[in-house]
């Protein structure tokens, strides 16, 4: 089978989309399809795979695959990825639209120059801080703020926020220390995280700015995770390192992202959104 398809990247946070207004996979083939494509060696190489398909609830839908097969429920830079791509393809010709996830219907804004996408604007919509919403093992309706965390017989402390899926941060004094290579594969899987969990390390460098490295649930170290972003700067405010309702510089490996979480308890998202390439992959049977 012959599968166009647009490689893009948000912040270096690269990712397959693949266009069901146009084409068709079967749903059985689709976790196997995002193993392929993501192989750097065999298939395209990527951090894994996003359909972009109709929906009956928003202007536009979106589904995440890792590159180990597993389905995300919500990814920042493959939503302003898909923005991009959606207005500039035609699919939507408004500046504000939605946007369906498993988790959520987002709100996206697109910044147009010439007919390209510039700049893209998110309403991640309230951020979920109970136990039962992240979702994290104890006490279901208490909150995780400054918890400590034993793991690898080190003592970490602990903010846990839901985007639409899991985020487990840590702050530390100098994020080029944070040993996220080691210490991410371990609280990704660790059993008190059911469905498991993206792990982010932060720097604070002033209240309205830090620096961040990711390990991602399903992916590993990536150049950039935007719900990570959002759920960074909320537990910062949450711990009073950050200034609510002001944007927020976050120096990702990737770029930076300006995030917002206002007074009505909205999480804004801006950043970039690029096309690497485009083509045709050979899907063997």
């Amino acid at each position: 089978m012959q599968l166009p398809f647009t490689k893009m990247h948000g912040l270096g946070n690269n990712y397959i989309y693949i266009d069901f207004f146009t084409n068709q996979v079967e749903e059985s083939k689709l976790s196997g399809l995002a193993k392929r494509v993501a192989n750097v060696n065999t298939g395209i190489g990527s951090d894994g795979l996003i359909i972009i398909h109709p929906s009956k609830k928003a202007d536009v839908g979106m589904r995440i695959f890792n590159k180990d097969g597993s389905e995300g429920l919500s990814c920042g830079n493959g939503l302003r990825c898909t923005a991009k791509y959606v207005y500039e393809q035609g699919i939507v010709s408004k500046k504000q639209f939605k946007i369906e996830t498993k988790a959520n219907i987002v709100e996206a804004e697109v910044k147009v120059t010439d007919g390209n996408v510039d700049l893209v604007t998110i309403n991640m919509g309230e951020p979920l801080l109970n136990r039962q919403d992240v979702p994290m093992q104890g006490e279901i309706n208490q909150q995780v703020i400054s918890e400590p965390f034993i793991i690898n017989d080190e003592e970490l402390i602990l903010t846990a926020v839901s985007m639409g899926n899991p985020h487990a941060v840590f702050f530390v004094e100098k994020i080029n220390n944070a040993q996220v290579e080691k210490l991410g594969p371990l609280i990704e899987k660790d059993p008190r995280f059911p469905l498991g969990v993206n792990v982010e390390f932060i720097e604070v460098i002033s209240p309205t700015e830090v620096n961040f490295s990711v390990w991602e649930r399903g992916s590993g170290i990536t150049q950039a995770c935007g719900t990570g972003a959002c759920a960074s700067v909320v537990a910062g405010v949450l711990n009073n390192y950050l200034t609510r309702d002001k944007e927020i510089t976050v120096h990702l490996p990737g770029g930076d992202l300006l995030i917002k979480w206002d007074k009505d308890g909205n999480v804004w998202m801006t950043g970039g959104a690029e096309i690497i390439a485009s083509g045709v992959y050979y899907e063997r049977k």
